[in-house]
């Protein structure tokens, strides 16, 4: 029998999967950030964690596994894969290749040969490639270089615009009592100096909090009205950049903010700004954790056909919610 080894290394999680060539799941291991970018001995060792741990519940040595897909965040230009190739080499695995998790989270969530993807989770990002094979990647760098959004700066958004309305520059918001009860202050201005004087940085997982109140709260839905305009605005580059303005593809969208969060607040920015680009563009909610995208990618790189079955077997065992629970 031959195995497979997926891994999706992201900025919060890293999680590595083993399946057989029916696609029936039979090892899983999760870790901390495997994101070299923030702390390339950190990455590594989570990551190392990840496998061995999927490859002890599978009951399988390294020598097993017939070819391993790596999607890494931050696996973004030539100076990130110097650090990521001896990185991943040194686990061991023959067989195996890295690329981007952009791109394993197209193939996770489309079957056909080209697309686009946009990823909201701790950052965001956006990939595609045409009919031609041509293949582009807009953003992933932070807010410096061009990006909006994600867990991060969703978060600080959440957290300016409670300082903000505080001072008097914003309008009053519910995300005040939101955070304040989150983060265990009883005021604003006690928020406000004990952030100041411990150097704190926002925590990201205040940005769910702008859904919460985002029914009944304009600031929040402007944050959020905002980050889909510029999810929008990436995946409309790399449509017009890679001529597939009159194609018929799959739009896929990735990433913990949109598969997890109340995503009308965001979406339908999304789909306003790619139309124009693109009318004959398709929608599509990620469904399946993007490790199933590096898994089907490690097969196709192995010369193993990609069957029915094998779509079924991960949609059953790797959806989003699925993949919660284990």
């Amino acid at each position: 029998m031959n195995y497979y080894l997926g891994v999706d290394g992201g900025g919060s999680k890293t999680l590595a999967v083993i399946s057989d060539a029916t696609g029936h799941i039979v090892g899983l291991g999760s870790s901390g950030c495997g994101n070299h970018q923030a702390g390339a001995a950190t990455a590594e060792t989570n990551i190392r964690q990840a496998v061995e741990d999927a490859l002890i519940q599978a009951g399988l040595t390294k020598e097993n596994i017939t070819y391993s897909l790596f999607g890494l965040a931050g696996a973004d230009r030539e100076a990130d894969f110097q650090i990521l190739r001896p990185m991943i080499a040194k686990l061991g695995l023959e067989r195996h290749d890295i690329v981007c998790d952009t791109v394993i989270g197209l193939r996770a969530g489309t079957r056909q040969p080209s697309g686009v993807v946009v990823i909201c989770g701790t950052g965001t990002n956006c990939y595609g490639i045409n009919g031609r094979g041509q293949e582009l990647q807009v953003g992933g760098f932070g807010y410096t270089f061009g990006d909006f959004g994600g867990g991060s700066d969703l978060a600080i958004e959440a957290f300016r615009s409670v300082i903000r309305a505080w001072e008097g520059r914003e309008e009053p918001t519910r995300l005040a009592q939101a955070i304040l009860e989150q983060l265990g202050y009883a005021s604003e201005e006690v928020m406000f100096h004990h952030f100041l004087d411990n150097g704190l940085r926002v925590p990201h997982d205040i940005a769910k909090l702008l859904f919460q109140v985002a029914e009944h709260d304009e600031i929040a839905r402007g944050i959020l009205s905002r980050q889909g305009r510029e999810l929008g605005i990436a995946a409309s580059a790399v449509i017009r950049k890679l001529g597939m303005e009159q194609d018929h593809f799959d739009l896929v969208m990735a990433g913990s903010i949109l598969t997890r969060g109340e995503s009308r607040y965001v979406v339908p920015f999304i789909e306003a700004e790619v139309r124009l680009a693109a009318p004959e563009c398709q929608l599509k909610m990620l469904t399946q954790e993007p490790v199933a995208g590096a898994l089907l990618m490690a097969m196709e790189k192995s010369g193993h056909p990609v069957e029915e079955v094998i779509y079924v077997q991960f949609h059953n065992t790797l959806s989003v919610k699925a993949a919660n629970v284990i």
